[in-house]
């Protein structure tokens, strides 16, 4: 299986994507994770991205992109992956279509975790008032939501098009949340 796992901050995408991972026996990949693991292993690439993260910029597509293709490339992803905050743009699409096809396979499925917003706004703002972070106002929280909806919604539509997008309501208890997601994802053949 090979698949993408998106939704606003704060939708429990970390959390799914473990039991998601599991559940197919793939890695759970995350470009934040990448970032890190790039950063404190030095790697040329890790060194460049950290240039850009240290001034407080987006790190560019292009060290991106080669971040997400060494580490698909990577023995534990031959069989599929999960992939947790990649495409973020519309040239990431276009990328990760090049990456998967060059493999001779496809994408799967997008999973979409659906959420009411005031209701993730309130959970955020709760989680951030127990862990003192005094930056996450709720302004900030509104406004997160609001980048990620105007920066993924025409993601979603790609996917959309293409028949593979699977959205799943997000809110819910854990348990019941994964047990929708699988249900959405065990009917789809896998490439």
């Amino acid at each position: 299986m090979r698949l993408l796992i998106m939704g606003p901050p704060g939708a429990g995408k970390g959390t799914q994507a473990t039991f998601i991972a599991e559940h197919f026996k793939i890695p759970a990949i995350s470009t934040g994770d990448i970032f890190r693991a790039n950063v404190s292993e030095g790697t040329p690439l890790g060194v460049e991205a950290k240039r850009y993260m240290d001034a407080g910029e987006y790190v560019p597509d292009e060290v991106t992109n080669l971040m997400v293709r060494n580490r698909i490339d990577e023995p534990d992803a031959t069989n599929g992956f999960l992939l947790d905050g990649y495409p973020r743009t519309l040239a990431q699409v276009e990328e990760l279509d090049g990456m998967i096809e060059f493999t001779g396979h496809q994408l799967d499925a997008v999973v979409v975790l659906t959420v009411d917003q005031d209701e993730i706004v309130g959970r955020l703002v709760r989680r951030a008032q127990i862990e003192g972070r005094a930056d996450d106002t709720e302004d900030v929280v509104r406004r997160r939501q609001e980048v990620y909806t105007a920066e993924t919604e025409p993601l979603i539509e790609i996917y959309r098009g293409r028949g593979i997008l699977v959205e799943v309501d997000g809110l819910g208890e854990v348990g019941e949340v994964t047990q929708r997601i699988f249900a959405a994802l065990d009917v789809i053949p896998e490439s």
